[in-house]
């Protein structure tokens, strides 16, 4: 019902995460210039007056003139944190911190984590509700019931923008879909449906509340908290917010309550639901089991014991996961895009009702390669995968629109189709396409070399792969890295080594290399020598000996020599040029960067290679390539020496007739900026380069790195492309990270 998942990570590589480089996981970027004295006149004093003035006059402006619009505040005061209990505001930090980050991520929502000191409700109040000009929504987190819900009901009435608690209506949401769907497939209704409800906390008061809301008679639900059923004229353990949903029923247990009964929603503990109070259940039942980290039943005994059952959970290893991340920020998206007062049952509606919409929709094939199944609308899929990319059109779409019909929206929608063109250009495809790939690799792992796996920052990637279920990692080194694996907290015996010394592999190898090298210079004792003591040798011969998927090593020596000893053992492929590619990922925008790393003056024939190979990753990645071959030249001004192998590129794709957007020779500002570009109408591509095709190794691999270390975006390479094997070459400064990314990329075929 959260964003729990089924992932493994070591404590130490979870707190690496949380604090190398900068601390934490925010940060704040200035949106305008703040180079010069001018700039910081206009930003602050004294130009920041006018907008001030402007302001006081008309304090709607501020959506116009500040971040208002787009800034969501993240508040709690630790006193429900995940399942960990009251451990108080500060603690509650990385978990608001992130919840920020996922704001971002997936519908471009600024967001800042505050954390109050207080569990008294009406100081929480009182400081929330001071901040009102400061933000354009509210999301409160981890806030325990029954304060949450005083909390939440005083600051919608007194505030006059959205606000929100997630662990009540953003699982109510997203549940309800769910349910929709499921009611649905088994033909029945929400007026003639019977309803169980295990729990009587925040998110399950909310579940009842939602689902009445959509047509669920009062006494078709029973409620149960430890006591048992909430009945009319029940004393123990009642508090206004149970009294709402009291009813009138002999029933006292949840053996009487289940007998019969065709839903069972279960917010509560794990294996709180017995098999044979399931089998009592109506035909066709449907349970949504959704304790965290474990359900009240585990769907493999569930089935077992219903096997007509429709099951979802809180977890991202079954189907059916009910993910709050499918709710909040496409709901804050489309109720900060219309200027909402608040966000109301009608908006809740309209975003469960499109959630279960799109489930019924055919999934796009990224996101069915990425599960590992072609998932189609049926009892397995009755939620939408959280990295579908329609999400973001949708949901923020349909809660705008209902904001709208119900009268609390201040800024209205006009071309509904522009806004949800405009949604679907606010994001990047990448991090969608990232995710994916993860999600693809987990559900289709491989094994993987690591070749320098006497490393400490390749044992924390070869630990996070392995525990991240995305596949096997191969490690190559010494006995030193079973004592090196301890260290970091991880069982030796778990991880496979493959040691040159003791080898059994290592005759066939020698023999291998023999063949390919010794009319090269080499001797077999050479071989012999080579195949022992280079890790990166023998880890290609173990790739190329078919011991594995894919491999990736780097960070012990430059690319070059590394590239040299790969090329040893593994070709380019037949009739491919090899080349690397540096990806910079934006919030909105990919770019990618070529030839970064092989060809020092690629010729013509090369370049045109290099441009397709390019354009077919970047289609790979979710984008259509507009690709640009840069130059200091625009189109013969200047005139110049190195101009005729960019001129017979374009020559040959034109022959070709490929199927993409391509124009050259072009300098990167007419590429990359439009206002720049009109200066030449007569250039072929319809918006900015997002393929940048260099004209050598030297500009490329300069360029390249000085964005990796001056820009404010994050880069992902280089991709090595074009060998006969699935091989990357990581950068001598990679982090576990960035290593994993690279890993992951390699075994599903993104880079290749």
């Amino acid at each position: 019902m959260s964003e729990e998942s089924n992932v493994q990570y070591s404590e130490r590589e979870a707190l690496l995460y949380h604090s190398e480089g900068r601390p934490g996981k925010i940060e704040i970027i200035a949106s305008k210039p703040m180079a010069t004295q001018r700039d910081l006149a206009l930003a602050y004093s004294p130009g920041v007056a006018v907008p001030v003035r402007a302001i006081a006059e008309d304090p709607s402006l501020a959506y116009d003139y500040t971040a208002k619009g787009n800034l969501v505040a993240v508040i709690s005061n630790g006193t429900a944190i995940l399942g960990l209990g009251n451990l108080g505001a500060l603690a509650s930090k990385p978990v608001m911190e992130g919840k920020a980050v996922l704001f971002k991520r997936f519908a471009d929502v600024d967001s800042i984590d505050i954390e109050l000191k207080t569990e008294d409700v009406d100081r929480f109040i009182d400081a929330v509700e001071l901040m009102e000009p400061s933000f354009g929504g509210i999301n409160l987190e981890d806030i325990k019931s029954p304060e949450c819900f005083v909390i939440e009901q005083t600051l919608r009435e007194r505030m006059n923008i959205p606000v929100f608690h997630d662990d009540q209506h953003g699982t109510a949401i997203i549940a309800a879909a769910g349910l929709i769907n499921a009611l649905h497939l088994t033909g029945r209704e929400f007026k003639t449906t019977n309803i169980v409800m295990l729990g009587a906390g925040a998110a399950a008061i909310a579940c009842a509340e939602l689902i009445k809301a959509m047509g669920l008679p009062h006494d078709n639900l029973l409620m149960l908290d430890l006591t048992g059923v909430i009945y009319q004229g029940r004393q123990e353990s009642m508090n206004q917010w149970k009294s709402a949903h009291a009813v009138v029923t002999e029933k006292r247990t949840l053996a009487d309550a289940l007998d019969g009964a065709d839903v069972f929603i279960g917010l509560a503990s794990a294996n709180s639901l017995s098999p044979e109070l399931l089998k009592t259940m109506a035909p066709n039942p449907i349970v949504f089991a959704m304790a965290n980290p474990d359900p009240e039943i585990s769907p493999p005994v569930a089935k077992a014991a219903r096997p007509d059952a429709i099951i979802a959970t809180g977890r991202s290893d079954y189907p059916n996961q009910v993910n709050n991340v499918l709710g909040f920020p496409f709901i804050f998206r489309g109720a900060l895009d219309v200027r909402a007062t608040t966000i109301n049952d009608a908006m809740k509606i309209a975003a469960a009702r499109a959630l279960a919409e799109l489930a019924r929709q055919q999934v796009p094939e990224e996101v069915a390669a990425a599960y590992g199944t072609q998932h189609s609308f049926g009892p397995e899929y009755i939620i939408p995968a959280p990295f579908d990319p329609r999400l973001m059109e949708l949901i923020p779409a349909a809660v705008a629109q209902a904001a709208m019909d119900s009268g609390v929206a201040t800024k209205p929608i006009i071309d509904m189709a522009a806004y949800r063109q405009s949604l679907r250009a606010r994001l990047n495809p990448t991090t969608s396409v990232l995710s994916l790939a993860y999600e693809g690799a987990r559900a289709n792992p491989k094994r993987v070399i690591f070749a320098e796996g006497e490393e400490e920052v390749v044992l924390r990637a070869a630990i996070a792969f392995k525990e991240g279920g995305y596949g096997t990692p191969v490690l190559v080194g010494r006995e030193s890295v079973h004592e090196r694996l301890q260290k970091l907290g991880a069982n030796p015996e778990d991880f496979e080594l493959h040691n040159s010394v003791n080898s059994p592999l290592v005759p066939r190898m020698v023999e291998f290399l023999y063949q390919r090298l010794q009319r090269r210079g080499y001797l077999r004792r050479d071989i012999e020598r080579i195949v022992n003591r280079d890790r990166n040798i023998f880890g290609a011969l173990l790739l190329q000996l078919g011991e594995a998927d894919a491999m990736i090593t780097g960070v012990t020596r430059t690319y070059a020599e590394t590239m040299r000893q790969i090329k040893r053992v593994i070709d380019y492929e037949e009739g491919r040029t090899a080349f690397g590619i540096h990806v910079m990922v934006g919030q909105s925008h990919t770019v990618f960067i070529a030839d970064t790393t092989v060809n020092e003056r690629p010729n013509t024939e090369e370049l045109a290679a290099i441009a397709e190979g390019t354009a077919q990753v970047a289609r790979r990645m979710g984008h259509e390539p507009r690709v640009a071959f840069l130059s200091y030249s625009n189109f013969g001004n200047p005139e110049g020496r190195w101009l005729d192998n960019v001129r017979g590129a374009i020559k040959l794709l034109d022959e070709r007739s490929v199927e993409f957007e391509y124009e050259g020779e072009m300098s990167p500002d007419v590429a990359l900026n439009p206002r720049q570009m009109a200066k030449y109408p007569f250039a072929r591509l319809s918006g900015p380069a997002n393929v940048l095709i260099m004209p050598g190794l030297q500009s490329a691999n300069i360029s390249a790195k000085l964005l990796r270390e001056l820009g404010g975006d994050s880069m992902i390479g280089p991709m090595l492309i074009g060998m006969e094997k699935p091989v990357q070459i990581a950068p001598m400064t990679a982090t576990a990270s960035e290593l994993v990314t690279l890993a992951v990329l390699a075994a599903g075929g993104i880079a290749r």
